[in-house]
């Protein structure tokens, strides 16, 4: 991971200058108080560790910080009659604006940095618009800018293919009736063969899919694969009603009880 130097948000906002103000007019940038503050104050707390960490180390230390952050769905502003907005919201996270700004952070070395890689990271070619963002999971390895690389067949010689149709649901419509049915082989490894092998080869930071056979979709749940003194962790924002928060799931009594699991690895 290349060397960072954190800034505290406002001077970051100030160094940036006309541009940094006109970048967020143009994307319709929306954060509140209290998520900028917890940029500026995980920003400055990382800056410290930042050149010993490789990318997966800095994904692992980043994602950490969300732990105990609420469980909300729908933060995300936009839709087919509703101009798209670039949300920024730490008050509350769904298991794919988690891993979105966890990302985007770990690129990113100062406030206005972070608007602009979590531009690039939610949406295709950065186009701030409700057809352009990454629904699905493995979007993040297909479209561009890519943010990851599909390892799942590395990290697994029992990996399957599977070809789906992405958003064409088993009834004929389509989970998001104005985008396209993109067909995609996806690759995933079964829970059974989820074993110690596997734990070895993957890494901290590893972006974890939750596969699913139904229609149209690739996963169901996503997280991040973190090692902790506790043993190998889903770190994820889970919607179970014993928690409805970010925590740590052990990993394998998780993914056991699933279908099996895509992995990414950022890039």
């Amino acid at each position: 991971m290349s060397k960072k130097i954190f800034l505290p948000l406002a001077v970051a906002l100030a160094l940036a200058g006309c541009a940094g103000h006109q970048r967020e007019a143009d994307h319709g940038v929306n954060a509140d108080s209290t998520t900028r503050y917890r940029i500026e104050r995980l920003m400055a707390r990382q800056g410290t560790n930042a050149a010993a960490m490789d990318e997966g180390e800095a994904i692992k230390a980043i994602s950490a910080e969300f732990l105990g952050t609420p469980y909300t769905a729908g933060t995300l502003i936009g839709s087919d009659t509703v101009p798209e907005r670039l949300v920024i919201n730490f008050n509350g996270v769904d298991c794919f604006t988690y891993l979105d700004y966890v990302y985007a952070l770990s690129k990113s070395a100062d406030a206005a940095q972070f608007s602009e890689h979590l531009r690039q990271t939610r949406y295709v070619d950065g186009d701030v618009s409700y057809g352009h963002r990454k629904q699905f999971f493995t979007d993040w390895a297909h479209l561009p800018p890519l943010n990851a690389t599909d390892v799942t067949r590395e990290v697994s010689p029992d990996a399957v293919t599977v070809t789906k149709h992405l958003n064409q649901a088993a009834g004929g419509g389509k989970y998001f009736p104005s985008l396209g049915v993109t067909t995609r082989d996806i690759a995933y490894i079964p829970a059974r063969a989820v074993n110690a092998a596997v734990i070895r080869r993957l890494k901290n930071g590893d972006f974890i899919g939750i596969y699913t056979p139904k229609a149209g979709m690739d996963v169901t749940h996503t997280g991040i694969f973190v090692m902790t003194d506790g043993g190998p962790m889903l770190r994820n924002a889970s919607s179970r009603a014993a928690n409805r928060k970010v925590v740590d799931s052990p990993f394998l009594a998780y993914v056991k009880r699933t279908p099996g699991i895509v992995v990414l690895r950022g890039i």
